[in-house]
This record gives structure tokens, sequence and C-alpha cells, in this order.
């Protein structure tokens, strides 16, 4: 099984703004002092740039629109609501705001059976919503697709029963624990996991000061080196750049690539880049508006699907 794909689902913005939803655990977002309209058009530029950025290393990009009706202002995110899994399973997940349970749109599986995906099978987690219950897909979940390893940071938008259930489902092992980061002088848990931490096939980028169980962190950093991963260490401000959230896809002929926004290049030091692009080239894009506004950065904007072709 490989640990990356070169088909990604990507769903570009109509109505793009600061979820109110989403801000109460989400620390990562901000507000801008300009118009829903004018932050919407600055979103869609940016999602524009890096598609074709994906697209020109020969990345297979579905890009799907948005509707204006319902109201979605995170649909630019769909790796929360969706996962696509390599033996035609998809995972639908409960998502802890409201507006963004909307996301979940059925023509969008449509649009990939159009393009010669085989669905086999839904597994469907959203009745766990009525027991404020969330798992938010690959944002709550970081899979090790080759060593069926599931990683996941417990917080309000990831229920430890629901990842052991999603774990027994699709038959991986789960490594649980808490990741947290200061919040005016408060440990609180980081909204998702994949903020914190990037699995690739020989190595992971990972924030280990967010995870302050000691033996939670020598457990994650056991298991990563069981797997033969590099472990990659990046600073709690690197996280706050997005640094976190990366993701690994495949270009033109096999060729791997670590994708991240240009804050998360930029915090960096030469060291890391080079820790990384010893294993792979880097692509990287300017996400600011989408960073600020949204909380989320490259990797939350993937949906990688992995499913056969017909």
């Amino acid at each position: 099984m490989k640990q990356a794909t070169n088909t990604i689902l990507m769903v570009r913005p109509v109505n793009f703004r600061m979820n109110e939803q989403t801000a109460v655990n989400n620390y990562f977002q901000e507000n801008l002092e300009m118009m829903n309209n004018e932050i919407n058009s600055k979103a869609q530029n940016e999602f524009d740039a890096f598609a074709s950025k994906l697209r020109e290393k020969g990345v297979n990009v579905v890009v799907v629109e948005d509707t204006l009706n319902p109201d979605t202002p995170d649909s630019i995110f769909p790796n929360n609501w969706v996962s696509f899994h390599e033996n035609g399973n998809v995972g639908i997940y409960p998502m802890f705001a409201e507006n963004r349970r909307n996301e979940r749109r059925d023509d969008i599986l449509e649009t990939l059976e159009e393009k010669g995906f085989l669905i086999e099978n839904i597994v469907d987690y959203t009745s766990a919503e009525a027991e404020e219950l969330y798992l938010e897909g690959t944002g709550s979940i970081i899979l090790d697709r080759e060593h069926k390893k599931a990683y996941c940071a417990l917080s309000a938008r990831a229920d430890e029963e629901l990842f052991i259930e999603f774990c027994e489902d699709f038959e991986y092992t789960p490594v649980v624990f808490t990741a947290n980061q200061t919040v005016n002088g408060e440990r609180l848990p980081i909204y998702h996991t994949n903020v914190m931490m990037c699995i690739a096939d020989a190595f992971a980028v990972i924030c280990l000061d967010t995870i302050d169980d000691k033996k939670e962190k020598k457990n994650v950093v056991e298991h990563l080196k069981q797997d033969g991963k590099e472990i990659i260490a990046i600073t709690e401000a690197q996280m706050h750049q997005f640094a976190g959230n990366m993701l690994q896809v495949e270009g033109m002929g096999g060729q791997a690539y670590l994708v991240m926004s240009t804050s998360a290049f930029n915090s960096l030091t030469p060291e890391q880049r080079k820790a990384i692009e010893k294993h792979c080239p880097i692509i990287h894009s300017s996400l600011e508006t989408i960073e600020t506004c949204g909380g989320g950065s490259a990797r939350c904007m993937m949906a990688e699907v992995f499913l056969p072709k017909k």
C-alpha cells in the first residue's frame, strides 16, 4: 500500500470567510479587516494558484465548485468530512460545527464515479452528531497507510471511541495521544491532529512539543521509529505557521512531493528543509488568506483519493 496518491479532490470556495462556528476551538483562526467578498476573492486566487502548481507537477487535481446554498464557509477543507480508501471504501465523518455538516455532498462522490473511480462501500459515522461526538476525517486522523497505523490527537473534534471504531472498521492500529497548544497562557487541545503532524513514506514532520504527557510522546516516537520514519521535529511557533499541515502527494512518473503553504515553508530552518528534500522535493504556495480566516492550510484543502479505478 502506498502512502501517497496521485489524485487529490479539492473544493473551490464561493463564500469563504472566517467561520464563527469553528473559531470557538480553532485557535489558528483570525479576523481579517476586510469585506467577506474580498476575502472570498483572495481565497479563490490562492486556491487557483495552488491547484495549478500541483497540476504542473503532474498531480491529478479534481476540482469541484462549491455551491452558494447552503452556506458553507469552510467547504475549502473537504478532508474533514470524507476519506477515500484503496479497497473502495469511503468514510463520511461527523462534524463539530453545524454549518460544516452541509459540506457533505453526494454529488461530489458521483463526480469521482463519473471520473472512473470505484466506490464499493460507504462507512458513515455521522449519526454520532446526535450524541455530540465528532471525528473530523483526516483532520483528526493521520494515516500511515503503508503500516496500517492511525494517529489521533484527542480533542472536541476527535472522540476516542469513534476513532477506535474507525480503526476497527478500516483495520488500522490506533495510536492515541493528546496534543496541546498555549492559548493565553493555558494549555488547550489542538483542534486537529493534522496541524501538528504529517506522515510521509519515509519520514514524519511532527511538533512533539505539543504532546505534554511524556509516556504518550514516547509511544508516538516509538511507533514512528518502529516503521522506519525519520522524525523531523518542528517547534510550536513553526506549527503556528502551519508547518505541521503538510501532505505528501505523487506527481508525474511516480515522483513524490511534500506539499505545504509558503508560510510553512518560510518557517522551516535550512536544516529542516534539507531533511525533507533528502526524501522528496517541496511544493509550496501562498495561502495567507485561507490560513488566516480558515485556520487551516495546504493539507486541509486536499482530500486524497485512493479509490480503485473501475
